[in-house]
């Protein structure tokens, strides 16, 4: 089966505090984008790359691509207000029947164990509808009521911080953005929208290390 991974890249990345939106920041030479894309580039088991991009910076992504020769990039899209719009623009170009990974753009330490692993699990276990990269939570976490009273205290061994990537059969994931766009559902990840028509998703474990780049302390992992 096929297997494509969408990458958006729309983002304004406002909270960085930068004069460029950070996906194009430069870590060692390159933008960070494109580092997370020379990861998924280098897989073999990856068939084709879908971007969504803000509209005024499409030419500007193509001019990059080449630069760095990242040549699985099969469509370049525009991307929406919200990640979760950019992501369904993607998915309206893949016809096909697939495997879809979604991975964030600004989250350039993805290993190439989280791309093979997730996608040999989904087609080994053919009842599970996808696998979301996550790691153990080491701290307490409190929940609260609207007026900061602690409501409870959840079993720190049921909860797992979600990363990316986050792999999916395409037709259920498919549905729950079509789901959710007609229920002008907004989540917060790729996970909760196929959670929420029923969808049977697990967590592989990943490592501390897969930061997403959102403030500048962010940066320290990368530099």
């Amino acid at each position: 089966m096929k297997y494509y991974f969408i990458v958006p890249i729309a983002g304004l990345g406002k909270r960085m505090g930068l004069n460029i939106p950070k996906q194009y920041y430069r870590i060692k030479e390159k933008p960070i984008f494109i580092s997370t894309l020379e990861v998924i580039e280098k897989n073999k088991l990856v068939d084709g790359i879908y971007i969504s991009v803000n509209k005024k910076d499409i030419k500007l992504v193509e001019n990059y691509l080449r630069e760095f020769k990242i040549t699985k990039v099969k469509k370049i899209v525009e991307g929406g207000s919200e990640r979760q719009y950019s992501i369904k623009n993607a998915l309206d170009h893949i016809e096909e029947e697939a495997i879809i990974a979604v991975q964030d753009g600004v989250r350039p330490n993805i290993r190439q164990e989280y791309i093979e692993s997730t996608y040999e699990i989904l087609m080994a276990e053919e009842n599970l509808d996808g696998l979301v990269v996550g790691i153990p939570l080491k701290d307490t976490v409190k929940v609260i009521d609207k007026y900061g009273f602690i409501v409870s205290t959840p079993e720190r061994k049921t909860l797992f911080s979600a990363h990316t990537p986050q792999v999916f059969r395409s037709t259920i994931l498919k549905e729950a953005y079509e789901k959710a766009e007609k229920d002008s559902f907004l989540g917060t990840d790729d996970s909760s929208l196929v959670e929420r028509i029923g969808g049977r998703v697990k967590v592989y474990e990943g490592h501390a290390d897969n930061v997403k780049i959102t403030t500048k302390e962010d940066l320290r992992y990368f530099e």
